[in-house]
């Protein structure tokens, strides 16, 4: 099945001020998803992936998996995957430079071929982040690794158990060193891990195909085994996309509630927004409720890993601090190119100065509708935000940003009331 999706010259034209309200689903969580879909190369037997976003990198990973040999079905938000014809141990450029997740082709094609060739990864333009620790990893577990054409050439001939510990704490390196070591039998020990919920989604995964793997601290233990089975998996909430929602309920002022949610995946997120002044409790098992106090006070945020505050939800929070009283301090600590919404949050009115990786944030009363530019995922989401709150007409370019990691933003918004459509781009006046 070919995709359907592609990138799109279309505009976003928000009618800030609306009243927001109801009800709201989560989509299953794209970061989690993405790992999962490359862990099917591992095994030769189907395996279904339910909940999973309608999503352009989701469809780019699915390309990619046909492209190697694999055939897949989608229907709605569920996907059967037969990867037994997977033969291709290259991937092609042009999908892999659209999708930074494709890097996490390497682990499972060495670990079911014992050779891969991967084009180096591209997406969105917050930060070098490089893969120097997914190359060290597999360097120590005995693969011949060169860098030659813009490709990352790997080849193993005997797959042996390893101990690695990551200089620095990496979700994407994380999840390929565990997508390698799932097929390699004999028990190997990765320390300094990610513990974000996507890369802890992938371990019950890997679990299910046949692996044996345990975490203590930040300590991951894997006994891999050479033949690894389907798998059935309904993929975890997307958290980043359930904290969006709950910023959009703060500024608005009225009642939403969120579905499909683990709360104790947005612990950091929930703190920061109580202490702004934001109510937010938990209905039933896997639903929020939020509303907003009245008052709004100034925050002093850092980015970290998990569980700290997600770089994610960095440019979001950025909005809602624009329009609050007082001074507010938001620290990059994960990637030095993070604030590039800034200058266009200020384009409607905000007034924020960047300092290093430290923005300061002095709140304004309103913010003014005008034509802005995404220039990442989350970046785009921060806009739409802005749109929401802003008087008059706002219309957000380049937003196929937004559609590689928000599943149908714009419709879930109109169902809570907001005034938003998506039109051709030159269509937007």
């Amino acid at each position: 099945m070919k995709s359907t999706i592609s990138y799109t010259s279309e505009v976003l034209r928000i009618e800030g001020g609306a009243r927001l309200s109801g009800r709201v689903r989560v989509s299953g969580s794209k970061n989690a998803t993405l790992p999962i879909i490359f862990a099917t190369i591992l095994t030769t037997q189907h395996c279904k992936i339910k909940d999973a976003p309608d999503l352009l990198d989701v469809e780019n990973a699915l390309e990619l998996l046909r492209i190697l040999g694999a055939e897949y079905q989608k229907e709605g938000n569920e996907i059967l995957i037969d990867p037994s014809g997977v033969i291709k141990t290259s991937t092609p450029e042009d999908i892999v430079r659209k999708m930074r997740a494709s890097i996490l082709s390497m682990g499972p094609l060495l670990g079911r071929f014992r050779k891969a060739r991967v084009s180096l990864p591209g997406g969105c333009s917050i930060g070098a982040r490089p893969i120097d620790q997914h190359l060290k990893f597999f360097e120590k577990a005995g693969a011949r690794v060169s860098v030659r054409g813009g490709f990352v050439n790997l080849e193993v001939n005997t797959k042996k158990p390893v101990e690695f510990t990551f200089d620095l704490i990496t979700v994407t390196g994380t999840e390929n060193a565990l997508l390698y070591l799932a097929s390699v039998e004999g028990q190997s020990t990765l320390k300094n891990v990610a513990l974000e919920p996507e890369v802890m989604d992938l371990v019950h995964v890997l679990k299910k195909m046949g692996a044996e793997i345990t975490l203590e601290g930040r300590e991951l233990k894997i006994r891999g085994a050479e033949d690894l089975s389907g798998f059935n998996h309904r993929v975890i909430p997307d958290r980043i996309e359930a904290g969006t929602f709950l910023v959009a309920g703060s500024l608005s002022g009225y009642e939403i509630v969120i579905e499909n949610v683990v709360s104790a995946h947005l612990k950091s997120v929930i703190e920061m927004l109580t202490q702004h002044g934001t109510h937010v409790s938990e209905e039933g098992m896997d639903s929020l409720r939020v509303t907003h106090n009245g008052s709004r006070k100034p925050l002093h945020i850092e980015t970290s890993e998990y569980p700290g505050f997600p770089t994610d939800m960095q440019a979001q929070f950025c909005t809602m601090l624009s329009v609050t009283p007082g001074t507010s301090t938001v620290v990059e600590n994960i990637f030095e190119n993070r604030f590039q919404h800034i200058s266009e949050l200020n384009r409607m009115g905000a007034n924020i100065t960047i300092k290093g990786r430290k923005a300061f944030i002095r709140g304004v009363d309103q913010l003014w509708g005008a034509t802005v530019n995404s220039t990442d995922l989350r970046a785009s989401a921060s806009l739409v935000l802005a749109g929401l709150i802003a008087r008059g007409t706002t219309v957000v370019r380049d937003i196929y940003h937004l559609d590689r990691g928000y599943d149908k933003l714009e419709e879930k918004l109109k169902k809570l009331g907001a005034v938003i459509e998506r039109l051709p781009e030159g269509q937007e006046i």
